[in-house]
């Protein structure tokens, strides 16, 4: 069975983007905005606990999350092709 690389990607990218703004207002909802700079802002410029870096986060998690998808899809695809081929 094969992935369809844009469908797994695209789906990868709007899980991690969505999921990423949603954990930073769940954390506005109880915590407050702090504008402290977390773990993931170190890896993503720009993010911290606000309105404003729930966007970047949004934007940073949507383009980390569809290259991951699709180097994961393809790599799937590359070695389930290799398999199948031995057998």
């Amino acid at each position: 069975m094969k992935l369809n690389v844009k469908a797994f990607a695209l789906t990868g990218g709007l899980l991690w983007g969505i999921s990423l703004f949603f954990l930073t207002w769940w954390i506005i909802a109880f915590d407050g905005a702090t504008g402290e700079i977390t773990f993931i802002g170190r890896l993503y410029r720009g993010y911290d606990i606000s309105p404003m870096g729930s966007i970047i986060g949004l934007i940073w998690g949507f383009v980390d999350g569809l290259l991951g998808s699709a180097i994961f899809a393809w790599l799937y695809n590359f070695i389930a092709e290799r398999l199948s081929n031995k057998k």
